[in-house]
């Protein structure tokens, strides 16, 4: 009799399955964080939230957008975010909208994060980048007086053909803004070449491109620039050593590089520098505090606190619980 239970509940078994695998366990800074930095920030980050969603901060990606919530732990199939991101390319929602759509891979780990209650673990992805200092209009007030030469409507003109346009920065002004960030991946040292015989660029935004330290050597040409972005780029110290020049540059943000404390060393002989933010990098805050005693009015952002070290640099070390990231 037990051999013959035995043997039915193997049949049963054999015949049926023993139902779906569980999903492994999907861990959010290596498998999803990198999916909506690459894919989702654009249009859903600190620069622009496309339906009022931003998803680069625990509490905004949970919050949702002007629709509702996106995201419902433990059941991906009521989940928006989800949803949108499976749509085929011919629907209106689809999310990414531009780009390319997610693979596969992509989508399963979302899912089954999302499946498994979307634990978002402290400290990722905090949305400090929405902390970094606005652009001032008064950044602009040293600037000399420009007229733009022969050459720069040819260097214009050569960038539009790449599908790059240079925008005045105000009516009937003559400096410009280039910002390149949501062109993404799609540019690299070649793209930005043209760049280097146009003066007239204050505003240059290289956030999540493929730019290395080489090309930087275009942007040392840049003199009169005042707002530069580097943010999650794949710049070092040795790319750093191009900026050395840039007198007028009164913000950089190079949050996410490989930046350490001797590339940081070499900004301080930016004078003009009043914004550094330097969240996720390599710097120390040995390396901050030795910038700041030799800019004292430099304001830098770290990230890991929630003020510029311009006001903590004399403070005492801050303990572990004051080190967490703002959620």
């Amino acid at each position: 009799m037990k051999i013959s239970k035995i043997l039915i509940a193997a049949g049963i078994a054999g015949c049926c399955g023993a139902g779906p695998a569980r999903a492994a366990q999907v861990d959010f800074k290596t498998q999803v964080q990198p999916i909506f930095e690459s894919a989702c920030l654009k249009c859903h980050g600190p620069e622009k939230q496309k339906g009022g969603l931003r998803l680069d901060s625990k509490a905004a990606a949970f919050k949702g957008g002007k629709d509702g919530a996106v995201l419902v732990p433990g059941a991906a199939d009521k989940s928006d975010l989800y949803r949108r991101i499976i749509l085929p390319a011919s629907s209106d929602d689809v999310m990414p909208s531009k780009g390319d759509l997610l693979t596969k891979t992509q989508t399963d780990a979302v899912r089954d994060w999302i499946n498994q209650g979307a634990n978002w673990p402290e400290g990722a992805m905090t949305g400090e980048a929405e902390q970094t200092p606005a652009a001032s209009v008064s950044d602009y007030d040293a600037l000399p007086p420009f007229t733009p030469g022969a050459g720069e409507a040819a260097a214009i003109a050569k960038l539009q053909a790449t599908g790059i346009t240079a925008l005045p920065i105000a009516a009937n002004s003559n400096w410009r803004e280039v910002n390149l960030h949501n062109l993404g991946t799609n540019i690299n040292d070649a793209s930005i070449a043209p760049l280097k015989d146009m003066a007239s660029i204050v505003d240059l935004n290289l956030a999540g491109t493929k730019i290395t330290d080489a090309g930087l050597q275009t942007v040392a040409g840049l003199t009169n620039l005042v707002h530069l972005h580097l943010e999650r780029t794949a710049i070092t110290d040795t790319g750093l050593e191009h900026l050395k020049n840039l007198s007028h540059l009164v913000y950089l943000n190079l949050y996410g590089t490989g930046v350490t404390d001797a590339g940081v060393a070499q900004l301080k002989s930016l004078r003009a520098l009043k914004h550094l933010y330097v969240w996720q990098t390599k710097i120390t805050a040995s390396g901050v505090e030795q910038l700041q005693h030799a800019a004292p009015g430099l304001e830098i952002s770290r990230g890991w606190a929630n003020e510029p070290a311009a006001k903590t640099a004399e403070a005492k070390p801050a303990s572990a619980e004051e080190n967490k990231a703002p959620q």
